[in-house]
């Protein structure tokens, strides 16, 4: 004797088909990872990074961010950049030899308003990691004969000067630099989502925990040596990009009534005193991204401008002030997929 099976009806199957796939979005949002923040100090700066993930990385970020410190900061006594400056004959490491590289290629494109032996003008207007006295036109021509990215070149892993006296330093690029290799280190983890912020350089891959691209702000350029007012001037909306800004009303001080900000001219000596204020940069690296936005500030408004025009492979959103000191903007055609506000 046989039994008929009774073929289920369309009614079921698709009742059947629906529970299948609620199961699967419950499960699947079930195990999401959650969203972590760490906080830390590199290079004598603040870090913040936000990471979607299981584990709790600070352990292996602040392992790598203490090895570029070994790397690149001047203010580590043992590191490689400060016996390059000591001319202590060291054997670079590859931290060191990419940012190298990618600062002698930056300073070619800009025609030297990127310059990364501008360190002893620097220490000499006191913005540096030595103080000095008040420079006068004779130090500063001095200085001048050691200035220029010409100057160094990079041989079997060692950093070769044509003067002794000539000291480098990666200030502008090695926290850009910094935010990439976090980045590269959370995404051998196999990380998706992320921001990395390294003193105001920021790397960002995928959606924030609101699942929606990162919101970055760019502060209003108001002179605030504390960092006290961060009034915003816009906000961009980005992902998988590295953004940096470079600006005079942070790190500057007065004399005699004299304005002095931290952006040197390598070709002049002297600070820069044009009409830029801001300079923002996003950038598939932000690597690139931070070494531009200080060039640019060298280069002041008319220059930086026409450069972005013809790189369209950044974006730009530049800050500077008008003859009748109010607050300008421009920005690239390109810079308008970012803006939440066309102000």
């Amino acid at each position: 004797m046989t039994t008929a099976i009774k073929k289920p009806s369309r009614f079921q199957f698709l009742w059947l088909l629906a529970l299948i796939a609620a199961t699967v979005y419950i499960l699947s949002h079930k195990t999401q990872p959650a969203y972590h923040s760490i906080e830390g100090k590199i290079f004598g700066t603040l870090y913040s990074i936000t990471y979607q993930y299981n584990d709790d990385l600070k352990p292996d970020i602040e392992q790598e961010l203490n090895r570029l410190d070994a790397s690149l900061s001047p203010f580590n006594k043992e590191s490689i950049i400060t016996k390059v400056n000591n001319n202590e004959g060291v054997k670079t490491d590859t931290f060191f030899q990419k940012v190298f590289r990618c600062s002698m290629e930056i300073s070619a494109k800009t025609d030297g308003a990127f310059d990364i032996t501008v360190a002893p003008l620097v220490n000499a207007w006191n913005f540096g990691f030595k103080k000095e006295t008040w420079p006068t036109q004779k130090m500063i021509d001095s200085l001048l004969q050691i200035t220029g990215y010409r100057k160094v070149i990079m041989r079997n892993d060692s950093v070769i000067k044509q003067d002794p006296r000539i000291m480098i330093t990666c200030s502008a690029v090695a926290k850009g630099y910094a935010s990439d290799i976090i980045g590269e280190l959370l995404d051998k983890k196999g990380i998706k989502n992320y921001m990395i912020n390294i003193g105001g350089e920021v790397v960002v891959k995928g959606k924030n925990p609101k699942q929606e691209f990162w919101h970055i702000g760019i502060n209003k350029p108001i002179d605030d040596s504390l960092a006290v007012n961060q009034e915003i001037q816009t906000i961009l909306k980005l992902t998988d990009a590295g953004i940096a800004t470079s600006g005079n009303y942070r790190n500057y001080y007065y004399k005699d009534g004299q304005k002095y900000t931290h952006t040197i001219d390598p070709h002049t000596g002297y600070p820069v005193t044009h009409n830029l204020l801001s300079a923002t940069v996003i950038a598939q690296d932000c690597m690139i991204a931070d070494a531009l936005a200080t060039a640019f500030m060298v280069m002041g408004f008319d220059k930086a401008k026409a450069f972005a025009n013809t790189h369209p492979n950044i974006a730009v959103y530049l800050i500077y002030s008008d003859p009748n000191k109010e607050l300008r903007n421009w920005y690239t055609e390109n810079m308008e997929n970012y803006l939440t506000d066309k102000n």
